[in-house]
């Protein structure tokens, strides 16, 4: 996986089909040295109701190239989530 300058990447499925996606944000934990991402699918649109997806992240030697985890433990969904509600709040404030 690389990020290109649009703040977009190509993320392959379990069939090796790619799929393209736009970076919402990144962040990091510090607590447990870990990085995230969040992304939605650009196919998708600009519909109201969009569809996240969320992973943990590792980059490689090479600064654009970084390995995707599946975030498998609620903690780390509830770190996820809390980042995300900040970010939608911050970005549209009621």
């Amino acid at each position: 996986m690389s990020l290109s300058e649009e703040e977009r990447i190509i993320i392959p499925d379990e069939n090796g089909e790619e799929h393209l996606f736009e970076v919402l944000f990144t962040f990091d934990v510090e607590e447990n040295n870990t990085s995230y991402i969040a992304v939605v699918p650009v196919e998708q649109g600009e519909e109201e109701e969009q569809e996240v997806f969320a992973f943990r992240y590792e980059e490689e030697d090479n600064e654009d190239d970084f390995k995707l985890f599946a975030i498998e433990t609620d903690e780390e969904w509830d770190l996820v989530e809390e980042m995300l509600n900040t970010l939608i709040d911050e970005k549209f404030p009621e």
